[in-house]
């Protein structure tokens, strides 16, 4: 089991700050990025380093459950109950406020984009981006809730990994992981449209499925990386000077599927000090702040017009209590039912 003393937690809320960081560039109409993609020369901006951090944590957590899970329905019983609860009702909040927004000489409940929204977003592959005549004068026009694009991802990560359920307890499970990471990593970097036309009719691109499962795989190998805290300390280090040196040397590209694995779990099971409480202080905020943000940041382009600075200043906070609420009245106690399965079969036997 993973001791619930480390930074995770608090890794997860960086992430998704990250995540908002990003946003207000995009969404206040800035003429450049980020400040990391400036610093970077474009290699990277800080939702690069969010997304992927999330998709790292999500590797390494993921196989561990997969491992120790009872079988494939208690799997997906705990998949469904993270990602759908509090999607479904962002979705449907979305719907209900909409109208606060909404510029159009069709009235709103005649609009048959309105009714379209959540269906389509819920099958999590067939995404709707927004509903006609929603943010339409906002500078990212269209849109209203732009990160749920990475969902369709996480959940075929999952399916993916569902698949080594059948094999979870052969001695040669470490050798197909390896293997999946390396044959991603080859189509990330050198053949990223490969089956291309396969993916697009889920609505997936093959570059971003390639570039995400790489991340997420690499989450997975660190469940094998055993070593003393020495060892770890000296891994922060040399792969710290190499992320680094990569963006330096604008190679990071190559080395970051590397880098980025081994410094977000090694950081992650640390237990630091006062970091390693934030779960139990606010809870595991980050994917309320995700899926809250962007509608948010939309909203106030939209009556406040906001610049750059400004939006990240009063959408950050505003997204923190969204997502403290989402956590505490939806997410917690949705995941209050993730043994539901098991004590069923109990009963039964």
């Amino acid at each position: 089991m993973i001791s619930r003393s480390n930074n995770f937690d608090f890794l997860r809320l960086v992430f998704a700050s990250f995540v908002v960081i990003s946003h207000s560039y995009a969404l206040s109409g800035a003429a450049h990025g980020d400040p990391l993609s400036q610093l970077t020369n474009g290699q990277m901006e800080f939702s690069y380093l969010g997304v992927h951090g999330f998709f790292i944590i999500s590797g390494y957590l993921i196989f561990k459950s997969l491992l120790r899970c009872k079988g494939l329905p208690d799997f997906y019983w705990k998949r469904l109950l993270r990602l759908f609860p509090a999607l479904l009702v962002v979705l449907f909040l979305t719907v209900f406020l909409a109208p606060a927004v909404y510029e159009s000489s069709v009235p709103y409940l005649k609009n048959t984009s309105v009714y379209t929204y959540i269906p389509q977003n819920i099958t999590l592959f067939f995404r709707q981006k927004g509903i006609d005549g929603v943010f339409e004068s906002n500078p990212y026009k269209y849109s209203i809730n732009g990160s749920l694009w990475t969902i369709c991802y996480e959940f075929s990560m999952y399916v993916m990994v569902s698949l080594l359920f059948f094999i979870r307890e052969k001695t040669y499970l470490k050798i197909i992981v390896t293997l999946l990471f390396i044959s991603s990593y080859a189509f990330s970097l050198f053949h990223p449209y490969f089956l291309h036309g396969l993916f697009m009719k889920m609505e997936l691109g093959s570059n971003h499925f390639y570039n995400l499962m790489c991340f997420f795989v690499g989450g997975m190998i660190m469940t094998y990386l055993n070593t003393n805290k020495r060892t770890e300390n000296i891994l922060i280090i040399l792969s710290s000077i190499v992320f680094i040196a990569s963006i330096y040397l604008n190679i990071s590209h190559y080395t970051c599927y590397i880098t980025l694995p081994l410094l977000v779990i090694l950081l992650g099971k640390s237990s630091t000090r006062y970091l390693n409480k934030v779960g139990d202080t606010i809870g595991d905020t980050s994917y309320g702040i995700y899926i809250y943000s962007f509608p948010i940041q939309q909203t106030l382009v939209y009556f406040f017009k906001l610049d750059t600075a400004m939006l990240f200043i009063f959408s950050l906070p505003l997204s923190i209590l969204l997502g403290y609420a989402s956590w505490h009245l939806i997410e917690k106690k949705a995941l209050g039912y993730k043994d539901l399965l098991t004590k069923k079969a109990i009963l039964t036997e």
